[in-house]
């Protein structure tokens, strides 16, 4: 059991620690030399390095091998998939305009290579979950464009329907793109039941390196145009030198995130846990997305009065990681996208906070941090459990 000054980590939505097994693999690779696109014996190993982390990486998608291009991370993956330009069975396709949700991470709200005029916001509900009714009038007369709806959302954890919305695109002869970077370890990538034609992931959410990630294709005839673009590395989907150590050190976690798939129900069960404590602790509790399908590992809550920003330094001299559930930039904290896309008040929505956990987190990470919280409400307000909503 953790003793009282043990560093807590629950913020893996934003980071997860690197598996050990993971980072043995880079340690191992980088004492090596070779580069991957070399015909000696050391470019030949390097390259065979990186095309079994490539099959491990298709493994966790349920994809052909040739399906997975690494990039540099989410954010590239992004990139490279909100492209007007495709190819599709060797014809180039353009498409005339994107259609995300409005909870979309920013790597995806900023519209990637579209247009800011060729782009179209879908709102969501108040449980977080976009509007089918109105995703389906968008794109019912509109020329074949591409739509970019999340698997889960890094903020509250909502699940989205992707596989309507799959249907949707199909039905009305769009592309369709699915940012599964929370989504790998802890839904089943499916990209035949999604009918999407890409998902993006990036290892460092799931106990892999900072800084590679991966665009997967549902079919290497159906692909976006490159945005790196140079020589012939990966398939000359994407070029420059490949990171070998990273990209082991992903295929490596992809194995270990396959494997926490059969942990879910222990991760709901501790979520479920914690909530509960939650409530407990203050009745005026508010749970963002609690009536929608929500990831096992995360959830998103405030109490009314109790600011995210001091609650998080409150919780950060205990030695508690957390994060808020807005976004911070420059060191300041403003209001979240995704939670006032739900519709939740400015005041209470800059209370928000987010515990996320993962591989490594324990029982006793959830009791210490139900320990904790009662107190620093307390100490940051002590009328906040007793005052209204």
């Amino acid at each position: 059991m953790p003793r009282l000054s043990d560093p807590i980590y629950l913020d893996h939505n934003a980071g997860a620690p690197m598996r050990p097994a993971v980072r043995e693999a880079m340690i191992e690779v980088m004492g090596e030399v070779g580069n991957g696109s070399s015909v000696h014996s050391h470019g030949r190993k390097a390259r065979g390095r990186i095309e079994d982390a490539r099959e491990k990486v298709a493994q966790l998608c349920n994809v052909k091998t040739r399906a997975v291009t690494f990039v540099s991370g989410g954010t590239e993956a992004n990139m490279t998939a909100l492209a007007p330009a495709w190819q599709d069975q060797g014809v180039p396709v353009y498409l005339d305009k994107l259609f995300i949700s409005a909870v979309e991470h920013p790597s995806v709200k900023t519209g990637g290579r579209f247009a800011v005029a060729d782009q179209e916001v879908v709102p969501v509900t108040s449980d977080g979950l976009i509007d089918l009714g109105k995703l389906e009038e968008l794109v019912a007369n509109a020329e074949p464009g591409l739509i970019s709806v999340m698997a889960a959302n890094n903020e509250t954890g909502v699940i989205q329907p992707v596989s309507e919305v799959g249907r949707i695109a199909r039905e009305y002869g769009h592309f369709f793109h699915v940012d599964a970077v929370q989504a790998a370890g802890r839904l089943a990538i499916d990209l035949d039941a999604w009918q999407a034609d890409a998902v993006t992931l990036s290892a460092h959410k799931f106990g892999g390196p900072q800084g590679i990630g991966a665009i997967v294709v549902r079919t290497t005839g159906r692909v976006p145009s490159p945005l790196m673009v140079g020589g012939g590395q990966e398939n000359w989907r994407r070029g420059g030198t490949e990171n070998v150590a990273a990209i082991v050190g992903f295929g490596n976690a992809a194995i270990e995130a396959l494997e926490d798939l059969e942990q879910v129900r222990h991760f709901a069960e501790m979520k479920t846990r914690l909530e509960a404590g939650l409530q407990s602790t203050c009745s005026k509790t508010v749970i963002f997305g609690e009536q929608s399908d929500r990831l096992a590992n995360t959830s998103c809550f405030a109490v009314p009065g109790i600011s995210a920003e001091t609650a998080l330094i409150a919780f950060d001299l205990e030695r508690v990681s957390l994060s808020s559930g807005s976004a911070c930039s420059s060191g300041k904290v403003s209001v979240s996208h995704v939670l006032t896309a739900m519709g939740v008040d400015e005041h209470l929505a800059r209370c928000a906070l987010r515990v996320s956990f993962g591989w490594n987190t324990s029982e006793a990470d959830i009791d210490r941090f139900l320990v904790l919280w009662p107190k620093i409400i307390d100490r940051l307000d002590p009328q906040a459990r007793h005052r209204a909503a």
